[in-house]
């Protein structure tokens, strides 16, 4: 079963399906990915934050994921 990202998908969960993904997150100015807090975000409220539309994140996530 593929694993599929929606803007209501959880960033910890986003990273322990994939880490190599972190580069998405890192580009959007989030640095600390591991921290209790981010890993606990949807990716919404994560890009709500930093400025980010969160639908074409997860569009870029899930190409880079499922190739």
């Amino acid at each position: 079963m593929a694993f599929e990202v929606t803007k209501e998908t959880i960033i910890g969960d986003i990273l322990d399906h994939d880490e190599t993904t972190s580069e998405y997150f890192l580009a959007m100015g989030m640095h600390c990915l591991y921290c209790p807090a981010s890993r606990g975000e949807t990716l919404e409220e994560a890009c709500m934050v930093h400025g980010v539309d969160a639908d074409e994140l997860a569009k870029a996530i899930n190409a880079h994921i499922n190739g």
